[in-house]
């Protein structure tokens, strides 16, 4: 078929990392390479210290902060006040309570020292700079005091001198800093961030509301959190690590926590890594899904696009759920994720070992550069124009349930391309789509599974509703398709149709009908003993289906019906545990090769495989049975 090497325009796309840069040193000892390779992918990053952990303080030791206004009071040593500014310079423990109208609390201590400020009900403000900003400590710990409420808020420009970019958030740090405790904190950045830090940003607890002009967390050497719950509303991205400079840095891991997040950038960005291994994710980016225009796109003959110049068009932002350079690895967790563009994507790999994932996407829904490997979880893609999407796609487990507007599942190479030129995501010719086990449900508009190379059936239940249009087909391959077991039932058009090949160690069938079958209409297929081996309902109109399953064996017989009614559970249109029965038989089918191919009058029809001519499966002849 025609292979969709441009894939019209991408409907958002990729920006730069332009956010600036910060720089710093760390006391937490991350992972020794932070770098997007197979054997550091499973590994923690974050190493969590006792006092990131431990929210305790004691009272008796502490010095005590009262906050009037417009005037400061300490109860001991270790501070000094000028006015509405309060300077820590020692190491120790600072209680903060009461009310800073338009002042700051500055932490300036030894290099190496560790201070940690106890939010004790405070309010404050900060009209030309960061309410709270530390120029210089190891670590600053902001530990929010149970049953409390704490607010900082800063203006909407700062006095930084000139040249200078810091502090650029309402809480920011230079150095390390840790949040913790289960009290609650409510930040708002006029300026730019909400909570800032040069180095490590740790939390560990807390309720922790943010508005931002720009990003709500960033840290630049990492971002690490086990716990807390967060509302962030961003106007770019929700939580950032930008460290660009250093591939040991500049990464996301996410251990717990409730997380919404609502962006006008991207929810989640890495410069390299995002690891998530527990959490609920409850994310929406550029407006969501539904902000996207899908008027901007008209078609351009079969699986391709083109932008419709009468259309708005679309600002160049990054719009994705979960983004990182280097990859993404999501171990478990709950994913709620609304988003413009590319749900999950990553520049490299992305790897997906369980979780629960309910996603509507304008773009892709999860998409890698290179690799894009499930090995487990619940994935429920809603809206998507293409549901998943790497340079070689590995299904081992899990339950998928898609639906997309182009392709189901897509193997192919590249890189998604700036917005007003094409999508570079084509084949690379080591293109590979490999089905090992699980069970996969795909509604496509395209092509169900797109493979630009190879195509294998290793295991699990694969079921596809393909395309109407003659321009797609329900699988399309441009090297070798081979099925060793599983089950496979693939319905769509016929046009392009295609099934595994005679070099395949399972048995498949091939089914082309002489007119469009109704949606919904079964299809049975028994044995010679009269037994149902398949009753299907394909969700679209068909003329085409591919059954592929270890009952069908050489040497026997077996018939196919049409229509009918069945009185048994349906599950994504695979009838089980009921009867079959009234329905129209259409033929007798003796299985005595690999692919047996047929029109719905039981006459043969040969050469219905792509044994690897032309992209797109347009390598060997196409003899169509009559009427097509």
């Amino acid at each position: 078929m025609i292979k969709k090497y441009l894939k019209s325009l991408a409907l958002l796309t990729i920006t730069l990392f332009t956010l600036s840069g910060l720089s710093g040193c760390g006391n937490r000892t991350p992972a020794s390479s932070a770098t997007a390779s197979a054997t550091s992918m499973s590994s923690p990053l974050a190493v969590y210290s006792s006092e990131d952990i431990d929210a305790s303080w004691d009272a008796s030791t502490a010095i005590g902060v009262t906050l009037n206004g417009s005037t400061i009071a300490v109860n001991g040593s270790g501070a000094i006040v000028d006015g509405s500014t309060l300077t820590i310079t020692a190491p120790g423990t600072y209680i903060l309570k009461g009310t800073l109208n338009d002042g700051q609390i500055t932490v300036s201590a030894g290099k190496n020292d560790i201070v940690r400020l106890v939010l004790n009900g405070v309010n404050l403000a900060c009209s030309d700079s960061a309410p709270i900003y530390t120029k210089q400590a190891g670590k600053t710990i902001i530990t929010l005091a149970p049953g409390t409420n704490n607010t900082v808020t800063d203006g909407i420009t700062y006095n930084n001198a000139a040249g200078v970019d810091e502090p650029d958030a309402a809480i920011f740090s230079k150095n390390n800093l840790t949040i913790n405790s289960s009290g609650s904190l409510t930040v708002i950045g006029n300026f730019n961030n909400g909570i800032g830090s040069k180095d490590d940003l740790i939390i560990t607890g807390g309720n922790i509301n943010i508005t931002a002009a720009n990003d709500g967390l960033r840290g630049r050497d990492s971002v690490a959190v086990n716990g807390g719950t967060f509302t962030i509303n961003a106007k770019s991205d929700g939580i950032q690590s930008n460290n660009d400079e250093d591939t040991s840095k500049g990464w996301i891991e996410l251990d717990g926590g409730t997380f919404n997040i609502t962006a006008g950038q991207d929810a989640i960005q890495a410069e390299t890594i995002v690891q998530v291994t527990n959490g609920e994710l409850n994310l929406t980016t550029g407006g969501g899904s539904a902000n996207v225009s899908t008027d901007r796109f008209e078609a351009q003959g079969p699986g391709r696009a083109v932008n419709n110049s009468n259309a708005t068009e679309e600002p160049s932002v990054s719009t994705k759920g979960i983004k990182a350079g280097s990859s993404i690895v999501i171990n478990n967790g709950v994913f709620n994720i609304d988003s413009a563009d590319d749900t999950i994507h990553s520049q490299g790999d992305v790897s997906i070992g369980g979780g629960t994932f309910t996603i509507s996407t304008g773009d892709d829904a999860m998409h890698g550069d290179g690799t894009l490997t499930i090995n487990a979880g619940t994935i429920k893609i809603a809206k998507s124009y293409e549901g998943l999407e790497g340079t070689t796609v590995n299904i081992n487990g899990g339950e998928i349930n898609l639906v997309s507007s182009d392709d189901g599942i897509n193997a192919a190479g590249g890189s998604d391309a700036a917005q007003g030129s094409p999508d570079s995501f084509k084949s690379t010719g080591n293109n590979e789509l490999r089905i090992t086990g699980g069970y996969l449900y795909i509604n496509a508009g395209g092509d169900g599974l797109d493979s630009n190379g190879d195509l294998y059936f290793d295991g699990g239940t694969v079921i596809v509703n393909g395309p109407t249009n003659n321009g797609n087909g329900p699988l399309d391959y441009n090297g070798s398709c081979k099925i060793t077991r599983g089950t496979l039932v693939a319905a769509g058009s016929s046009g392009m149709a295609e099934a595994p090949n005679n070099s395949s160690s399972q048995n498949s069938l091939m089914v082309y009908y002489s007119s469009t079958q109704k949606a919904g209409t079964l299809v049975n297929l028994t044995d010679e003993s009269g037994k149902s081996l398949l009753t299907f309902a394909p969700a679209k109109d068909y003329q085409s289906i591919v059954i592929s399953m270890p009952e069908l064996v050489n040497g026997k017989t077996y018939t196919l019906s049409s229509g009918g009614s069945y009185t048994g559970a349906s599950i994504n249109g695979l009838c089980t545990g009921g009867i079959y029965s009234s329905g129209t038989k259409l033929t007798n089918i003796s299985i005595s090769s690999a692919l047996t191919s047929i029109s719905d009058d039981g006459s043969q029809v040969s050469a219905k495989s792509n044994m690897g001519g032309a992209p797109g499966g347009q390598g060997g002849p196409r003899t169509m049975p009559s009427g097509q």
